[in-house]
C-alpha cells in the first residue's frame, strides 16, 4: 500500500542568488513544517522528511529564468499556517501575488495565498479542508454510465 498521496518526487529551482533565495526559504518553509533536508555545494532540498523542494544555482551554469505559467503550491494544515507563510514570505522579501483567502474557482474546500519569492518564483501555500473534500467530491455517488 501506498503511503505518500502526492504524484511528485520533487521538484528544484534556480537561483541567480543563492544566499539571498536560502535566507528566503529559511524563514518562510518553516511556517508548514518544513526544513533543510540536504544539503549541497549550490544547492538547498527542504522537506518535512525526505528532499522534495531543491533551490540550487542551475547546473550548466547559465542564468536561471522564471517560468511563465509555473508555480508550486505548498500544502498547508491549517488556514493560519496560509497566513503564516504569506506574513512570512513578504516580511523575507516576497511580492504579493494574491492574499490569503479562499478562492471560489478553486471550490469550496481550498482556502491559500501566493507570493513571488525574491527571483521572481510564483508559490503557493494552500489549505485543503479534506472533510469537505471527502463531503463534496470523494464520498459523493459517481453515475452510472451506459455502455
Amino acid at each position: 500500500m501506498e503511503d505518500s498521496p502526492s504524484i511528485l518526487s520533487h521538484i528544484s529551482i534556480g537561483t541567480n542568488d543563492f544566499e539571498r533565495a536560502i535566507a528566503f526559504y529559511d524563514q518562510v518553509l518553516p511556517t508548514l513544517g518544513c526544513k533543510r533536508i540536504m544539503e549541497h555545494p549550490g544547492a538547498v532540498a527542504y522537506g518535512k522528511q525526505y528532499p522534495e523542494f531543491w533551490v540550487q544555482t542551475p547546473i550548466d551554469g547559465n542564468p536561471a529564468t522564471v517560468g511563465n505559467g509555473t508555480h508550486f503550491g505548498f500544502i498547508a494544515p491549517t488556514k493560519d499556517s496560509v497566513h503564516a507563510f504569506y506574513e512570512a514570505a513578504l516580511a523575507a522579501g516576497g511580492m504579493d501575488e494574491g492574499a490569503p483567502g479562499s478562492r471560489p474557482d478553486y471550490g469550496e474546500p481550498y482556502y491559500g495565498c501566493f507570493v513571488r519569492d525574491p527571483d521572481g518564483h510564483k508559490i503557493e501555500a494552500s489549505f485543503w479542508d479534506m472533510q469537505l473534500v471527502h463531503e463534496l467530491y470523494i464520498d459523493q455517488p459517481r453515475p452510472v454510465e451506459n455502455s
